[in-house]
């Protein structure tokens, strides 16, 4: 059974705490008849009858080429802009020291990676650390569902999609968005480092932003640590006989992440990091 479609249990230390829910008061579950964009909740039935310029997401919409387009439309949408950056700012500013854990969204209940993301998510609750995910299936619900179930803070940052993409059921705070800058945004700078199980197009888009930020002195140098050797074998070997080869990169960027089966390994690097670079707010032994 999709993990998707089973209410999450109460906490170890919370008898009876509720789901979490949405802006209309209902248990966000896979299913609702409701939309949550922004602060709009819309029927999904009604989508359909949108009129044209309004179909498709607030990312395709921005980049759709319109000869009035910048007349009618882009001035404002940048307030709109501006308006999810300060939501976002809002509700994340508070959380403490944070990791943001990205995968696949394809990840079954069952896979060895979604049981491995969700190990994880245990894991970094007892050291005291909040797990963000982009709130959606696989290893991301994963995640947040061991972390929900270990008592820690779960976050989710959930991204309209032309397709369906629900909050999972284990999100302690969501939040919603429109567009994946400022999204990826919020990934970034609310976390002291990076887990990365294995994923597709969009897991090795945010790799690769992450990497490039910490390369190219944008942000500090936190940890990243890529989960599955075998998975990313592939990817490393071409790093180094291609990218390397050619003069691409350095043998210095090839230090910028760790691969690793150890889960243990990754939670002590991360603890360590957080200890030595926020002592205002230190982890908690496990």
């Amino acid at each position: 059974m999709p993990d998707t479609d089973a209410p999450p249990p109460s906490r170890p230390d919370e008898p009876g705490l509720p789901r979490a829910r949405g802006a209309d008061g209902e248990p966000i579950t896979t299913g609702r008849d409701r939309l949550r964009a922004g602060r709009l909740v819309v029927r999904r039935e009604a989508m359909n009858r949108q009129a044209p310029e309004r179909a498709g997401t607030a990312d395709e919409r921005l980049l759709r080429r319109s000869r009035t387009a910048f007349l009618d439309s882009d001035p404002w949408r940048t307030l709109r802009i501006q308006a999810e950056f300060v939501e976002g700012f809002d509700a994340l500013a508070g959380i403490g020291p944070a990791v943001t854990v990205f995968g696949s969204a394809r990840a079954a209940e069952g896979d060895p990676v979604y049981e491995q993301a969700r190990e994880l998510g245990r894991l970094l609750a007892e050291a005291g650390l909040t797990v963000i995910t982009g709130g959606g299936p696989g290893v991301m619900a994963a995640a947040n569902r061991g972390c929900f179930e270990a008592g820690g803070f779960s976050v989710g940052c959930n991204i309209e999609l032309p397709h369906e993409q629900w909050l999972n059921p284990w999100v302690d705070l969501g939040v919603e968005f429109r567009y994946f800058f400022v999204r990826k945004t919020m990934f970034v700078k609310y976390a002291e480092g990076f887990v990365i199980f294995p994923g597709g197009f969009g897991t090795l888009d945010e790799l690769f932003e992450s990497l490039t930020l910490i390369q190219t002195g944008k942000i500090k140098h936190f940890p990243v640590f890529l989960v599955g050797s075998a998975y990313w074998a592939g990817l490393l070997a071409w790093c180094r006989e291609t990218l390397l080869a050619a003069g691409t990169i350095t043998e210095g960027d090839l230090k910028l992440f760790t691969v690793t089966d150890d889960l243990a390994e990754v939670v002590r690097g991360l603890r360590t990091f957080v200890e030595t670079n926020d002592p205002a707010h230190p982890a908690e032994e496990a």
